[in-house]
């Protein structure tokens, strides 16, 4: 089971990342359409530089978890970049329109889902970390009614 633990982490880490990556490509690159949301919030910066930093923070944290380069701490920058994202871009409970309302709650949710992803990468031990030894006789094999570790 080790053996194939390693390579599913890494695919879920890149297909993770994906989104991410490209998402903070175009913020970096096209602004424009998300600086009236990130405004209308209140974000105490320039719009759209504001955009363009969350955008790079989601672009060099994204290509970090794709490559394995301190996913945790890559997965705690993207669980924060989408807080904001989340709440400036998708409050479907301020749509009125029915279809804009149902569509801007599957972007929410699709970020909530999202930020669950980020969450499992920071609960992760580190590489080498030592795994927690069981406890009590029935752990060890001698029968009992312990927690098994298997």
């Amino acid at each position: 089971m080790e053996a194939v633990r390693g390579p599913v982490r890494a695919a879920g880490r890149v297909a993770l990342a994906a989104m991410f990556i490209t998402g903070g490509a175009d913020a970096v690159f096209d602004p424009g359409p998300r600086a009236p949301k990130a405004a209308e919030i209140g974000v105490p910066l320039d719009p759209e530089l504001a955009v363009r930093a969350n955008g790079a923070a989601m672009l060099g944290a994204g290509v970090a978890l794709a490559l394995g380069v301190r996913p945790r701490l890559a997965a705690a920058v993207l669980a924060g970049t989408l807080v904001p994202t989340t709440l400036a871009g998708h409050p479907y409970w301020k749509v009125e329109d029915p279809a804009m309302r149902r569509q801007q709650r599957i972007h929410f949710f699709k970020n909530v889902g999202l930020l669950g992803g980020t969450l499992l990468v920071l609960s992760e031990r580190r590489r080498g970390a030592a795994r927690p030894r069981p406890r009590g006789r029935s752990a060890a094999g001698r029968g009992g009614g312990g927690r098994s570790w298997r």
